[in-house]
C-alpha cells in the first residue's frame, strides 16, 4: 500500500504493531515500557500518554484486538492487545516501504539554509557556530546512551541510535566545512551577499540571475 493511502502514517503506531509481532499480547503500559527500555525516545516521538489512543485507533482500524482481560484484586482492569492477520500484513508491508523507499522529508534546517540570505553572513556563521556547538553537545550525550544501552541489549536494537548519530556528524562537518568556505572567501556568492547586507541593493549579478530566469519562462511554459 502507498505510503499516502495507509490508513495509520503514526510511527508510534508502526512501533506498537512491531511490539505485538513479537509476542502473543500485551497491555499498553508494557508497550510503553518495553519502548522505553530500548530507548526507542531518541528515534521515535513518543508521546506515552497518547499511547491508548493509539492502540484505540489501531483497533478501530482492525489491526488490534483485544486478546484479554485480567483483573487482579481491587486493581482496574488491564486489557491485553493482540496483533491481527491484518495488523501483520499492514506492519510488513509498512516496514517494507520505508526501509526500500526514499522519502524527500523537506528538514526544516534545509529550509532555513534555502532562505538564509536574508540573513548577514556574519549572523548566519555565529548561528550555525551555535548549531554545531548544540549538535556536538547532542552527539556526545547519543554515545553516552548507547554506551549505557549497549550493556542490556544487543547492537540489533540500536541501529537506529548509530544511524542517527552518524547523521550527526555528518551535518556537524558539513556546517564546518561551509564556515571555513564563508571565512576565507571561497564560497561562491558570498561576497555579493556581504554587499548586498552593507548597502540594501541587489548586487548586480543577481538581477542578471533573475532576467535570465525570466527569460527563460516558468517550467511549462514557451518562451
Amino acid at each position: 500500500m502507498a505510503a499516502g493511502r495507509r490508513k495509520l502514517r503514526n510511527p508510534l503506531a508502526l512501533a506498537v504493531l512491531v511490539l505485538l509481532a513479537e509476542r502473543e499480547s500485551m497491555h499498553p503500559y508494557e508497550i510503553a515500557q518495553t519502548l522505553r527500555q530500548r530507548g526507542k525516545e531518541y528515534s521515535i516521538k513518543i508521546n506515552y500518554g497518547s499511547l491508548y489512543t493509539v492502540v484505540q485507533n489501531l483497533q478501530k482500524h482492525g489491526f488490534v484486538e483485544v486478546a484479554d482481560v485480567q483483573r487482579q484484586g481491587n486493581r482496574p482492569e488491564r486489557t491485553l492487545y493482540a496483533l491481527t492477520p491484518a495488523g501483520r500484513e499492514e506492519m510488513l508491508d509498512w516496514m517494507a516501504d520505508i526501509v526500500s523507499v526514499p522519502v524527500h522529508e523537506f528538514p526544516i534546517f534545509e529550509t532555513a539554509l534555502s532562505l538564509m540570505g536574508v540573513l548577514p553572513p556574519d549572523e548566519v556563521a555565529a548561528l550555525l557556530e551555535q548549531r554545531v556547538n548544540t549538535l556536538e553537545v547532542r552527539a556526545a550525550g547519543l554515545r553516552g546512551a548507547l554506551r549505557k544501552l549497549c550493556e542490556t541489549l544487543p547492537r540489533v536494537f540500536l541501529v537506529e541510535s548509530e544511524y542517527q548519530l552518524h547523521m550527526i556528524d555528518a551535518e556537524v562537518e558539513w556546517v564546518r566545512g561551509f564556515l571555513k568556505e564563508m571565512a576565507d572567501g571561497t564560497l561562491s556568492g558570498v561576497d555579493a551577499w556581504r554587499t548586498w547586507h552593507s548597502t540594501g541593493e541587489m548586487p548586480e549579478e543577481w538581477r542578471e540571475l533573475e532576467d535570465q530566469d525570466h527569460s527563460r519562462g516558468r517550467p511549462g511554459e514557451t518562451p
